[in-house]
């Protein structure tokens, strides 16, 4: 599988398959990959070009969604279903495929 390209703009850049792991031993958190929210935070920023601060009720503890997009400073945007959030990846647990 080829490198992974995120857009942000009009820049594109490469992303390493392992470049959102959180220890050396954890599986990498890849764009496309299924994931849960382990707790509610106390509130939920959107993935919008312009993020909004949203009450956290929009989703619950334990709600799977999928990652669209891996921001700078271990945030992952994430798909769930009322909308896309961004969340740091210590909040969320990589789901095995299938």
């Amino acid at each position: 599988m080829g490198p992974i390209l995120q857009e942000s703009g009009s820049i594109a850049t490469r992303l390493s398959p392992t470049a959102m792991t959180d220890a050396p031993d954890s599986a990498a958190l890849l764009v496309g990959a299924r994931v849960r929210l382990l707790q509610a935070p106390p509130y939920l920023k959107t993935a919008d070009p312009m993020p909004m601060l949203r009450p956290p009720d929009l989703v619950d503890a334990g709600e799977e969604g999928d990652v669209v997009g891996l921001r700078a400073g271990e945030q992952v945007a994430v798909r769930f279903r009322r909308g896309v959030f961004l969340l740091e990846r210590r909040q969320l647990e990589l789901l095995e495929p299938g």
